[in-house]
């Protein structure tokens, strides 16, 4: 299971991205850059449910280099997301629309990672 440290910073990281989507969706001049950080948190919110993020980035990034066919439904979900990352922070012009539609999505996936390695329910 996860350790105490760890949960408390899944748990942080993963109101931080609701929070973020939410001000996002009240501040549109400001949304932008609110979603590139609801989506990195959420990430990060994931990383810190399944070990450590350092060890777990490694990971995720040596397989997209590598490009191979992945197996492992896990990791490749996990390259999925960071495919996802990189497609709304290196976008220049992003859609608002479809990137809070995406990172909502995230959040929700984000949710149920987090719930079943912390076995908190209805996170907010």
């Amino acid at each position: 299971m996860i350790n105490h440290y760890r949960k408390s910073w899944a748990l942080r990281y993963l109101r931080e991205a609701k929070a973020e989507l939410l001000a996002a969706r009240k501040m549109p001049h400001m949304a932008t850059s609110l979603i590139r950080e609801a989506v990195r948190k959420a990430q990060v919110a994931i990383y810190y449910s399944l070990g450590e993020p350092v060890f777990i980035e490694n990971i995720v990034q040596q397989a997209l280099q590598n490009g191979e066919q992945m197996n492992d439904p896990v990791l490749k979900c996990l390259v999925e997301i960071e495919r996802l990352v990189q497609q709304i922070s290196e976008s220049p012009d992003l859609n608002l629309e479809k990137a809070t539609e995406q990172v909502d999505s995230l959040i929700q996936i984000a949710s149920g990672i987090v719930e079943a390695c912390t076995g908190e329910k209805n996170i907010e």
